[in-house]
């Protein structure tokens, strides 16, 4: 996995956060991490002044709590992972968090994810969160399966343009690559493919191409990008278990539905495909994918990106 060294993890100090917990405390152990928790909450009015301590006490205690029964689960001691725990009241959480990432040198935020109705995608707060950070944000969903069965897939693009993008697909296989080894053992290697021609083609009465001619160009593209993505895995240098689901389609129908029909529980990918932009955030297609997905989730972003917040 890549080198996570100082972990922050985020709460709005709402709901139960146990199984958030574990997966932040397993990460940290994997990485040698240091692991710090914020808990994001509005401000308290100030006629509220004289209960101010006691509203941040409480907030500090059902985090505390919660990682003591996470650590009791996992048979892992305070001494082993301490928690530091610290309380922020204000609007804008998540800027307020992407500050602290910034001030503190976070290499990665950990937050439960903020489910829709539908079961679906990310709430408003995640998706600034995926949008802004500079650094990596693992929105974490419960899951009910031993440890050793979850199941982790990679979402590749192989044929990214830039360097950067290579650079990033590269990132997402290796680190992808980590995880499933302190999982299950298996990646998935997730990737789609189209071929965008074929509708100006078909029937074109100045081209006049046959439906064989046509059928043998979609071909050709179809293995031209499942080498592309061959090689890309093994330029990576990741070994052990990898399952190639190569799919025809659009990106965010595709990739949600494999993941769905694999059964997987932690998706690794990028949200960004460009660099050097301040403010530059995220594409639709990494958009659409997201509101789709119902399966944890590990966001990474190219080297050089530029989170569009300032520090404090």
């Amino acid at each position: 996995m890549e080198n996570f060294r100082k972990i922050l993890y985020v709460s709005n100090g709402l709901g139960e956060e146990t199984a958030a917990l574990k997966q932040a405390f397993r990460v940290a152990r994997n990485n040698k991490a240091v692991l710090k928790a914020l808990v994001a909450c509005p401000s308290a009015p100030k006629f509220f002044d004289e209960y101010k301590e006691k509203y941040h006490d409480g907030l500090k205690g059902q985090i505390v709590k919660a990682a003591n029964i996470a650590r009791e689960e996992l048979k892992m001691s305070a001494d082993e992972q301490p928690l530091a725990v610290e309380v922020e009241g204000g609007s804008t959480p998540a800027i307020r968090v992407v500050r602290h990432v910034i001030a503190d040198a976070h290499d990665l935020v950990i937050k439960e994810a903020s489910l829709q109705d539908s079961g679906k995608g990310f709430r408003s707060m995640d998706m600034e969160l995926l949008r802004k950070s500079p650094c990596p944000v693992w929105l974490s969903r419960p899951i009910e399966k031993p440890h050793d069965q979850i199941r982790v897939a990679v979402a590749i693009d192989p044929e990214g343009e830039e360097v950067v993008g290579r650079q990033l697909a590269l990132k997402l296989l290796k680190t992808a690559r980590a995880l499933a080894d302190t999982c299950n053992g298996t990646l998935s290697v997730l990737s789609c493919w189209d071929y965008e021609l074929e509708n100006y083609l078909t029937n074109n009465s100045w081209i006049r191409m046959s439906s064989e001619e046509l059928s043998n160009l979609i071909a050709k593209g179809k293995d031209k990008h499942n080498q592309t993505l061959k090689e890309l895995i093994e330029e990576s240098g990741i070994g052990g278990d990898i399952q190639i689901h190569h799919e025809r389609g659009k990106p965010e129908k595709v990739i949600p539905d494999l993941v769905e029909k694999e059964s997987i529980d932690i998706l690794v990918m990028g949200t960004v495909a460009r660099v050097g932009i301040q403010g530059f955030l995220m594409g639709n297609t990494a958009e659409n994918i997201l509101q789709n997905l119902r399966c944890s989730l590990l966001a990474m972003k190219p080297n050089g990106f530029v989170s569009p917040v300032k520090a404090y």
